[in-house]
């Protein structure tokens, strides 16, 4: 038995959630394009009847919550109103997730993978521990990021996570992950998780960056320096070191060509070492359903190729979020927010409003972009669009 939908997203972090919910205000779910609510004609390519479905929109998230990287984020957002400035990412993502849980036109699948997105247009979905396949007129890919790693001596010893995993056990599970840390990257995710290491009585001993400066955001590098964590940038890491767990790192100075400094070798002593150096795009199941990819350095690795309407290569599929280069929070809930009107938009729901909404979410990722700190997007996004139109 095959479950169709009218569109499926795929990730409820907050560009699947955001996307979801701006599909079903224009409509999805609630009318067919002249036809009456609850109804949609085959030859319009709508779907099918709202009494076999009851939803218009499917939210498929694998964690058994939605949320995203929001319910770990306990710091206030920047940007404007609309991107929620001021508020808490945990407080984001609750709204956000309660807001779509009221919603009718959304049924969300928790604990749920999905495997893979066939010629056929059919998504198969591990659920409930069956076996599902769903037919969406629409996919919206919205997978999000894994964090990266670094090779180095004594990088498998036990205590050397990545930054996320740590902020899920302060954060999630209310773990103490630690005692004395050395983190590794100065981008906000490496400051922000410092900060919060600090917060929750463990001492960060320093953190450290390749780069000459710092990537992060000056207001998060501020606050922990004045909580007296020292900053050390062209440093690397060279070595993990301990007896059956981390004891310590091997640290050094190193040159613009990246190479060690000889004679600035220090240990550091920790039982932990947190890795903040990046975040790779999951872009696993746009390969797998024939999306033309491409890599990008700066949207931070292969991607999927997209036009202006985030619609991939292949026609019906679209991507936000992090699965289409890494941003903040912010960035990824207003590509959520535009994905899900132009899939709808794409089906005959709200034309008439689309047009002004589509106008508004560029002009905010216009204005997230702005600035010395969103170049490399835009470069990246220059980049893209100029691939899409070979």
């Amino acid at each position: 038995m095959i479950k169709n939908v009218e569109i499926m997203v795929i990730g409820g972090g907050p560009a699947g959630l955001c996307a979801a919910l701006s599909a079903s205000d224009l409509g999805v779910g609630i009318s067919a394009p002249d036809l009456g609510v609850g109804i949609s004609a085959p030859d319009l390519g709508v779907g099918i009847s709202a009494p076999d479905l009851g939803v218009g929109v499917l939210l498929v998230e694998r964690d058994d919550v939605a949320g995203g990287q929001l319910v770990k984020q306990t710091h206030k957002f920047f940007g404007s109103e609309k991107q929620y400035a001021g508020d808490r990412g945990i407080h984001i993502g609750q709204m956000l997730v309660e807001k779509a849980q009221a919603d009718s036109n959304i049924e969300i699948w928790t604990d749920s993978t999905v495997l893979g997105i066939y010629e056929d247009g059919v998504v198969t979905v591990l659920h409930e521990d069956k076996h599902i396949k769903v037919k969406p007129e629409r996919i919206i890919i919205a997978t999000g990021a894994a964090e990266k790693f670094l090779a180095f001596p004594g990088n498998d010893l036990p205590g050397i996570y990545g930054a996320g995993a740590v902020q899920t056990l302060m954060n999630v599970a209310g773990v103490k992950p630690a005692e004395r840390v050395l983190m590794v990257g100065a981008g906000n995710i490496g400051l922000i998780v410092s900060y919060q290491l600090k917060q929750a009585g463990i001492d960060v001993v320093a953190v450290i960056e390749g780069q000459p400066k710092i990537g992060g955001y000056l207001v998060h590098a501020s606050k922990i320096r004045r909580a007296g964590i020292p900053v050390l940038t062209r440093h690397t890491i060279l070595e993990a070191y301990g007896n059956g767990r981390v004891e310590g790192a091997l640290i050094t100075e190193i040159d613009e060509s990246w190479l060690p400094i000889p004679g600035t070798e220090r240990k550091i002593v920790c039982d932990t070492i947190c890795l903040a150096v990046g975040l790779s795009p999951l872009t696993e199941l746009a390969w797998q359903a024939g999306c033309e990819m491409g890599f990008i350095r700066e949207l931070s690795g292969h991607v999927p190729i997209f036009d202006e309407n985030l619609e991939t290569t292949c026609p019906g599929i679209y991507c936000a979020g992090d699965v289409c280069g890494i941003e903040e929070a912010s960035s990824a809930m207003v590509e959520g927010r535009l994905a899900g009107i132009n899939a709808a938009a794409s089906l005959g729901y709200g034309v008439s409003e689309a047009e002004k909404f589509r106008k508004d979410a560029m002009i905010e990722l216009e204005e997230l972009r702005s600035g010395d700190m969103g170049g490399h997007i835009r470069v990246g996004l220059e980049k893209m669009y100029a691939r899409c139109k070979k």
